[in-house]
């Protein structure tokens, strides 16, 4: 876990020796990459995670012709961190972003994206959503850190709204009049999509990599409540009508979903297209919304702002027709902080140096998966917090008592069993672990 820092410099003077490299071992054109990333989903908020009541065939197809990942973990329990470890290859204990104060703080200069890494490959890229890891006044927008293309919310606090005053596109605010004096005729989850699928259809002889972060099902804080367009299939239930909303909206995503497979199809992409879809955390109770409501964790402990199971286990399906066998389920753990190492080597390059993650394009095409380190998660909203995973035990530092608990995932995979007094040997590895596992940071003290 330790955290050799690279300069900017070095990494990128390694990039014409390491793309030809990588070009000249590839058999033919990497892969398109498609990360979809959706916003407070619950383990168990889909169908292919046992969801009986909302609807998402897209995603559930995606799970049939592709595999399931049982033991996928994000980055952190709220969004802004979680996308930090995602872009940087670095778990909460090293990364800049460890919780969701200080909105506007960057993606350091020295910490190379997954789109700057990836564009040394040749790919074009693109991101439609949120952002928010940095903000117009930083160096770390989209556009300055390796994308192409950006179109959404650079603020996660602004990503509340399903309906805002305006955008970003790039560095610039693109004002949307038809949202203006609460008319609310242009929802952004669905402009998203309508971003991809324009992105997707450009002629181009350069593989993409289009990173999609939609802000479904989060509410909107503010409001309080959920809002989309419509209730869609759930309009005559006789549910509250803030759950109607929360399913509503999953299932507008999950249709979105399926527009865009369907044109990678009829442009016949799909077959070397890996598609990666999961959450940025676990299921919230905000805006009025219960997790319980629809069994939104599944059997797993805690909800968004945990760091039980609940609030970091995430559902993750990825298809790939040309390498993953399709209708396969994996056990193999992995984390937010896996995903920029694996798409390097997806694209046919090595990762840079000086970050946590590890590949599991192994897992991914069914071949099992070389040991992981520890994983390790910190969060800071109301105390210091800390989870580490080693093997099939986790020990946890979490609100109100902040006491340390420890939990065989194996055979408690509900965390109801605290065996600490059972094992001081692995509560004293594992705290050790929790101590050395971070550096300080200016912005997240302990205390």
């Amino acid at each position: 876990m330790n955290n050799i820092q690279p300069s900017r410099r070095e990494f990128l003077a390694s990039a014409s020796s390491l793309a030809l490299a990588g070009a000249a071992s590839a058999q033919s054109r990497p892969p398109n990459i498609l990360f979809i990333l959706a916003d407070d989903l619950g383990y168990g908020d889909l169908g292919c995670y046992g969801q009986k009541r909302i609807q998402t065939p897209n995603v559930d197809r995606l799970a049939a012709e592709g595999v399931k990942f049982t033991q996928a973990y994000s980055g952190s329990t709220v969004c802004a961190p979680s996308r930090c470890t995602l872009m940087s290859g670095k778990h909460t204990g090293h990364c800049a972003t460890r919780g969701n104060r200080h909105p506007e703080i960057p993606l350091p200069i020295s910490d190379p994206s997954i789109a700057e890494v990836l564009k040394r490959a040749g790919y074009r890229t693109a991101h439609y959503g949120k952002w928010g890891l940095g903000g117009p006044e930083t160096t770390s927008t989209p556009t300055e850190r390796g994308f192409d293309e950006f179109f959404g919310f650079l603020n996660h606090q602004h990503a509340h709204q399903a309906y805002p005053d305006y955008l970003w596109e790039g560095r610039v605010e693109t004002m949307l009049p038809k949202n203006w004096f609460y008319r609310k005729q242009q929802y952004v989850p669905d402009m998203f999509t309508d971003r991809t699928l324009k992105f997707i259809d450009q002629p181009s002889d350069k593989p993409f990599f289009v990173y999609l972060s939609y802000t479904v099902p989060h509410a909107d804080n503010e409001l309080p409540g959920i809002e989309v367009p419509d209730q869609g299939p759930y309009a005559k239930e006789s549910w509250p009508e803030i759950e109607k909303n929360f399913a509503a909206s999953i299932t507008r995503m999950d249709s979105g979903i399926g527009r865009i497979l369907d044109l990678l199809k009829s442009k016949k992409l799909d077959q070397n297209t890996l598609v990666i879809f999961t959450s940025d955390n676990g299921p919230h109770k905000e805006g009025g919304h219960s997790p319980e409501f629809f069994g939104s964790r599944g059997a797993l402990r805690g909800v968004k702002r945990d760091l039980y199971e609940g609030g970091i286990r995430v559902p993750a399906v990825a298809r790939w027709p040309d390498r993953v066998k399709p209708g396969t389920s994996s056990d193999a753990p992995w984390a937010f902080w896996d995903v920029l190492p694996t798409l390097a080597e997806v694209a046919g390059l090595k990762a840079p140096g000086g970050i946590d993650g590890g590949s599991f394009l192994r897992a991914l095409e069914g071949q099992g998966q070389l040991s992981h380190a520890p994983f390790y998660w910190e969060f800071h909203e109301g105390g210091f917090q800390q989870a580490v995973r080693e093997g099939d035990w986790k020990l946890v530092r979490q609100l109100p008592k902040l006491q340390l608990e420890l939990f065989n995932l194996r055979d408690d995979l509900s965390e109801t069993q605290n065996v600490a007094n059972k094992h001081p040997d692995i509560v004293a590895r594992l705290s050790a672990l929790m101590r050395t596992a971070r550096v300080e940071s200016q912005w997240w003290p302990t205390a």
